[in-house]
């Protein structure tokens, strides 16, 4: 499970994994939890440089979103298993 700590968004945490590029389990800790669950709902499955491009830059407040924050934390995944991290 990946952990992502978020920046400006009322969510404070994103948890995920990724098996063959999808992501699967999205949990977003704290934010709006009807909207988050369904996000989460709406993302099993999909394909994560998929998500990370439809969700990139969504602004809510702070000039940044739970949405866009969870592109960030795709990234930041991505960067991780580039660097053997992950």
């Amino acid at each position: 499970m990946f952990t992502y700590s978020t920046s400006g968004t009322c969510s404070r945490v994103i948890l995920f994994d990724v098996k063959d590029n999808k992501l699967h389990g999205v949990k977003f800790i704290g934010g709006c939890s009807g909207n988050l669950q369904g996000i989460s709902k709406l993302l099993e499955g999909r394909d994560i440089d998929e998500v990370e491009k439809l969700l990139s830059g969504i602004k809510c407040q702070n000039n940044t979103s739970c949405p866009d924050q969870l592109s960030k934390a795709i990234a930041a995944y991505k960067k991780s298993v580039a660097e053997g991290q992950n």
